[in-house]
């Protein structure tokens, strides 16, 4: 930190002292006494320590003391991080990813560069193992060699972790380099029925766009509509003249030669594509990927607990679409009140033979028409005599489709010992799994520190803890010989209410040191020094 040079006692050049002829002599330029602006108080320290520790809380809300591989394989929130398996720029060039847990993230790879991959089912933590180099290990777990707490290295990794390409840092059917901070949008990720070496996604996650088949960024092709300033579109009038006039109001207005426009949409988030569903009318979603790779799962498409097949189009397919939607409103819109007027007649209809069969029915029919109702439910009930609701569902839609689901889905399945087998490879279209989640710090809830500990003090006493006995001892000696020391330097400023500068602290080291040289200086530049000492600190 820089600091202003102190300005001259009572306000003119000609108080002050004359400058020594000696060129070492130096002014105490960074005297804290003559900077009491950019001074700070104990009592200022220890509440801006306490506010960066409540930040970090709020970032960092877990426990990070614990390496989460012990436990074994979870569903969990996992991290590639980039600087020590970074990626080689040809794909097809071999690769050995890794991931690590949440307090691996922080504690061993802190200062890296990470990618937040958030939640990966079966996935046991990769620090420490053999896919990093051995200078580049755990610190969190206990080294079975010297047991004591870090430097585990060399560890067999767990074989059944799966890696797809979100490990290099690259996401969606379209290999996106994620960049969370210019990311325009909500991605989704997929539940993954399979992995990328059976066909499916791995969990990844997509961009509405691309699950439509319309790209990333299809909407920056959209032509963009002008609101009237208050949010609403501008009105549309079957006046010509009527309609000019409110195309001039609509223009902005100018302040010399200067436009003065209004800021755009550019900071909303991005559109969701035609024929994907609103956020609130799904829980989770199926890739297409994974609904090609296990194509029974189609015929569930549009039942219950399923909404309709969102299909993936290709840009040709889309772009006709389009057209042929705007020429269907056309004519829609022309066709609109004859339709309208010819379904009203035929209900009507309807409605009179209704009536005139009502009044004529003999009481036998009435016997038969209970009959056929019952014969009805026989065969609405035939799946569970059968044991399948397999012929019950209509045909699956054919085509590249992604299947969205509400919460209720599970509920849906067919659990006959024919479907069942099928079932039961993918657990999670079973029942919810359960994601891991680090404890929260005590302090947590009591509104403490991060790191398990309420204070920078109590965070130093746990790691003393972890330190060699004879190392421990060394330092609690150590330090209790420089508090003994420094203990009559603080009470000759607390006798006299003198605040205690930069340079006296200089001083006083250098003593410590026998620091002859440091001395001399120190005590010549305290000569030329003719300040006032401030008190009431």
């Amino acid at each position: 930190m820089t600091m202003d040079p102190p300005k001259v006692a009572n306000g003119s050049q000609d108080d002050a002292p004359e400058a020594s002829n000696d060129a070492t002599a130096r002014p105490r330029t960074e005297s804290f006494s003559q900077q009491s602006d950019n001074s700070q108080t104990a009592a200022d320290f220890i509440r801006d320590q306490l506010q960066l520790e409540a930040d970090a809380r709020e970032a960092l809300p877990y426990s990070i003391e614990n390496c989460t591989k012990p436990l074994g394989s979870l569903r969990q929130n996992v991290f590639a991080c980039l600087t020590c398996t970074p990626p080689p720029e040809n794909p097809n060039d071999p690769f050995n990813p890794a991931g690590v847990c949440y307090s691996c993230s922080v504690q061993c790879h802190g200062e890296h560069e990470l990618v937040e991959i958030f939640q990966k089912r079966n996935f046991t933590c990769d620090c420490g193992t053999t896919r990093f180099t051995p200078d580049q290990q755990c610190t969190l777990r206990i080294n079975p060699e010297t047991s004591t707490k870090g430097g585990v290295h060399s560890e067999k990794p767990d074989p059944r972790n799966k890696y797809n390409q979100n490990f290099r840092n690259r996401f969606c059917s379209c290999s996106i380099d994620y960049k969370p901070y210019e990311q325009k949008g909500t991605m989704f990720q997929c539940m993954g029925l399979g992995t990328h070496e059976t066909g499916g996604c791995g969990e990844d996650w997509y961009h509405p766009g691309c699950l439509v088949g319309l790209g990333p960024k299809w909407y920056e092709k959209q032509p963009k509509l002008v609101s009237n300033g208050n949010g609403a579109l501008p009105p549309i009038s079957e006046d010509p003249a009527l309609e000019n006039d409110a195309a001039d109001q609509r223009q902005p207005r100018t302040g010399g030669n200067q436009v003065v426009e209004e800021d755009g949409d550019d900071e909303e988030d991005a559109p969701l594509p035609d024929g994907f569903p609103a956020e609130d009318e799904f829980d989770q979603f199926l890739c297409y990927k994974c609904v090609e790779a296990f194509p029974w799962i189609k015929r569930y498409a549009g039942t219950t607990g399923f909404l309709p097949a969102v299909f993936l189009q290709k840009e040709s397919e889309a772009s006709a679409s389009k057209k042929r939607k705007l020429e269907d409103d056309g004519l829609s819109e022309d066709n609109e009140r004859s339709k309208r007027v010819k379904s009203e007649v035929e209900e009507a209809e309807v409605v009179l033979h209704a009536t005139e069969a009502s009044n004529t029915v003999p009481p036998a029919k009435e016997e038969d028409v209970k009959e056929d109702v019952k014969e009805d439910l026989k065969k609405d009930e035939a799946p569970s005599t059968t044991g399948c609701k397999l012929p019950s569902l209509p045909p699956a839609p054919t085509g590249q489709f992604s299947l969205f689901v509400t919460e209720n889905f599970r509920d849906q399945f067919c659990r006959c010992a024919s479907c069942f087998p099928k079932l039961q490879l993918h657990l999670q279209l079973l029942e919810e799994e359960e994601t891991y989640e680090p404890p929260l710090t005590d302090e947590a809830s009591d509104h403490g520190s991060t790191h398990g500990s309420g204070s920078l003090y109590d965070r130093g006493e746990s790691a003393l803890k972890n330190v060699d006995r004879v190392r421990a001892i060394e330092g609690v000696m150590a330090y209790n010989h420089l508090k003994e020391r420094l203990k009559p330097f603080f009470q000759q400023f607390a006798g006299s209410g003198q605040a205690i500068g930069a340079e006296d602290i200089k001083e006083y080291f250098a003593k410590l040191r026998g620091d002859e040289q440091a001395i001399k200086d120190a005590g010549e530049a305290a000569k030329e020094d003719n300040r006032k000492e401030q008190s009431g600190y």
